[in-house]
């Protein structure tokens, strides 16, 4: 079932979010139509994968959202200004405003990534209720921090990238960048957060056991402390 939602999820990312806006621009610029009108076409397959999305889960998430809005502020400001660049920075509105709320979030009492990762497991869960509470621990606290941090900084530098290919590239080198660059920049970001979790698992680990045997030698064989 979980291989399944992989897929699937893989599938409407390949169908609306990249393979979708480059045949619909490709074949809009092929009949001679701007690639202005040909760059607003495109963003229709994204709107529905994100609509799609909402009504699968019946509800409307913030990010989808947040998606929408670029994809409609793009599109409107292109048209009001016959620019097709200001088409093609919209992807980088969520991006960007993901990577400040990420920033701006270290001056809160929690991170972003504490409270994605609390949303993930269900903060009205055992298991839930028992991670939350470990926020009161100062290396609990410091990893997400981290976590945070990373995260933010290269979404904003995701956003930087886009926005000067789309200044200085051709407008359909930059169409095809702006599509798997979130992906690729997500992938990576994704495995690094795992393998950092990992490592501070173990070593989270490590140290619970050093501290149970130095508790034990403390102790002594007998129960005593070991202590005259």
């Amino acid at each position: 079932m979980r291989a399944s939602r992989v897929l699937l999820s893989a599938a409407r990312v390949a169908v609306f979010d990249i393979g979708g806006p480059l045949i619909t621009y490709s074949l809009v610029r092929s009949a001679g139509v701007s690639s202005l009108i040909a760059l607003v076409a495109s963003g229709g397959f994204p709107a529905l994968g994100v609509a799609i999305g909402m009504i699968g889960h019946r509800r409307a998430d913030a990010v989808g959202l947040l998606v929408l809005a670029g994809i409609a502020l793009g599109a409107v400001l292109g048209i009001v200004f016959h620019s097709a660049k200001l088409v093609l920075v919209e992807g980088s509105v969520p991006t960007g405003v993901f990577g400040l709320i990420c920033l701006g979030s270290l001056l809160a009492s929690r991170p972003v990534m504490f409270r994605l990762a609390l949303e993930f497991m269900g903060p009205d869960t055992p298991k839930g209720r028992e991670f939350a509470g470990l926020w009161r621990y100062g290396e609990f606290r410091r990893p997400f921090r981290i976590l945070t941090v990373a995260w933010g900084a290269a979404y904003l530098l995701e956003a930087a990238v886009r926005i000067v290919l789309v200044e200085h590239a051709s407008t359909g080198f930059a169409l095809a960048v702006s599509k798997v660059m979130p992906l690729a920049v997500t992938a990576v970001l994704a495995l690094w957060t795992v393998a950092y979790s990992l490592f501070q698992r173990r070593k989270g680990m490590r140290l619970a056991a050093e501290g149970e045997r130095e508790h034990a030698r403390s102790v002594g064989p007998d129960g005593a402390t070991g202590r005259a």
